[in-house]
C-alpha cells in the first residue's frame, strides 16, 4: 500500500520474529578414535617403563662422561697454558717467550755484523769505536735503555761530543737512521744476551742456518754478558765517557797484536806507497812488496773525518797484518812482518769493501 498525499497511514501491527528451527544433531556414524583401546591408556605398561629407566640411565652415563671429559680437557689445557706444579713441565706463554727471544738474539746478530762490526769488531772487541765485549761495560753501564738512547740520539749521547763518529741509527731519531724499531730492538737484545746459551747463525733472508764452508757444521754464536760477573767490591762504575779507553795503555783503539804506526822503521825497509782519498776504494788496487823480508807501508789517509787502515790478509782469510786505524787527514807508518812469497788481500778494516791485492815477490 502507498501513501496518498492528504491521508495520514494507517497504523500497522508490529512484526514477530521467530527463533530458527534447529535440526537435531545426528550421531556421528564412527567412533571418536580410531586407534585400539590399548593404546589410548593413560598408565605406563611394565615394559614401557622399565624401557623409560633403561634409556634415562643411559643418558646419565652419557652426561657423566661427558662432565668428566671437560673436566680432564679444561685441566691439562690449564697445565699447558700456565705448567704442571712442581715445575715438571713449562708454561706454553714462557716456552713462547723464550723462542722469542732466542730469535731476536739471533736476528740482532745479523743487524750487528752488517751495521756495527766495522767499528767495534766482529767479536765487541773495539776498532774504532769502544769495546763491548768488556764484563764492566755488559754488568750495568750496556743496559736497554742506555743502548736505545745511543741509537737513538748517536755518540753525542756519550761524552757530548756534536763530531762524534758514532751516528744515528734508530729511524726516529733527527735526523733518521737506517734502523727501524724491531731492528733496534733485535740489536739491544743481541748486545745484552748472556754468553751462557748458544745461538744459530742465521740467513739473513731466508733464516736459515748457515753453515761453514769449511767443516759443513752449522754456524753459532753465544752472547758476550757474563750472567755470574760481578765487579770487585772496590771496583768504581764504568765512566759515561769510553774516550779514556783509548788512552789508556792496552786500550783497545788500534788493532791486537799489531805493530804502533810510529814503531821504528829499520833503514834498510824497502817503503810500499799506499792511500785512500774516499770510503769506497783505495787509491792502489794493487801493490807490490817483498818476500821473505819486514817491509814499511805508508799509509796516507786524505779523508778528513773518516777513519782508515791497512789490514792485509792470506789466501785463507786469516790476518797477516793489521795496522792502527787512523782518522783523516793523517798519516801513518806501518812496519809489515816478512810475508811468504805470493799474493795477499788488503782491505780496509773499517770499510770491507776496500779491498785490494798485494804481491809479495
Amino acid at each position: 500500500m502507498t501513501d496518498t498525499p492528504g491521508r495520514e497511514p494507517e497504523e500497522r501491527a508490529p512484526e514477530q520474529r521467530l527463533p530458527a528451527v534447529r535440526p537435531p544433531d545426528d550421531l556421528a556414524p564412527v567412533e571418536r578414535f580410531t586407534s585400539p583401546p590399548s593404546v589410548r591408556k593413560l598408565e605406563f605398561s611394565p615394559e614401557r617403563a622399565a624401557q623409560v629407566v633403561r634409556q634415562s640411565a643411559n643418558a646419565r652415563w652419557v652426561g657423566f662422561l661427558a662432565v668428566i671429559v671437560i673436566i680432564l680437557f679444561i685441566s691439562l689445557y690449564w697445565f699447558y697454558e700456565l705448567g704442571a706444579p712442581g715445575g715438571l713441565t713449562v708454561a706454553r706463554q714462557a716456552k713462547e717467550i723464550d723462542a722469542q727471544q732466542v730469535s731476536r738474539v739471533e736476528r740482532g746478530y745479523n743487524v750487528y755484523q752488517a751495521n756495527c762490526a766495522r767499528c767495534h769488531g766482529p767479536n765487541g772487541e773495539g776498532g774504532v769505536g769502544p769495546t763491548l765485549n768488556r764484563q764492566d761495560k755488559l754488568f750495568a753501564h750496556l743496559n736497554a735503555s742506555y743502548i736505545h738512547n745511543v741509537l737513538t740520539v748517536g755518540g753525542r749521547y756519550v761524552c757530548g761530543d756534536p763530531k762524534s763518529l758514532m751516528p744515528i741509527w734508530s729511524n726516529a731519531g733527527t735526523p733518521p737512521g737506517p734502523l727501524n724499531y724491531r731492528q733496534i730492538e733485535e740489536l739491544i737484545s743481541f748486545l745484552t744476551a748472556t754468553n751462557d746459551q748458544t745461538y744459530i747463525v742465521r740467513d739473513e733472508h731466508l733464516l736459515d742456518p748457515k753453515l761453514d764452508p769449511v767443516t759443513g757444521k752449522v754456524m753459532t754464536f753465544t752472547g758476550w754478558r757474563d750472567p755470574n760477573y760481578k765487579p770487585d767490591p772496590g771496583a768504581t762504575p764504568y765512566p759515561d765517557c769510553w774516550k779514556a779507553e783509548f788512552a789508556s795503555p792496552g786500550a783497545s783503539g788500534g788493532a791486537s797484536g799489531s805493530p804502533s804506526a810510529a814503531a821504528s822503521i829499520p833503514p834498510n825497509a824497502q817503503t810500499v806507497e799506499m792511500s785512500t782519498s774516499s770510503s769506497t776504494a783505495f787509491d792502489q788496487t794493487t801493490v807490490t812488496a817483498p818476500a821473505g823480508a819486514q817491509f814499511a807501508i805508508h799509509f796516507a789517509n786524505k779523508e778528513s773525518g773518516v777513519p782508515h787502515n791497512v789490514e792485509i790478509k792470506d789466501a785463507g782469510g786469516q790476518d797477516a797484518f793489521k795496522g792502527d786505524i787512523i782518522t783523516g787527514p793523517a798519516e801513518a807508518t806501518y812496519l809489515v812482518p816478512s810475508l811468504k812469497a805470493g799474493d795477499y788481500t788488503f782491505n780496509c778494516s773499517v770499510h770491507p769493501n776496500m779491498t785490494g791485492t798485494l804481491t809479495a815477490g
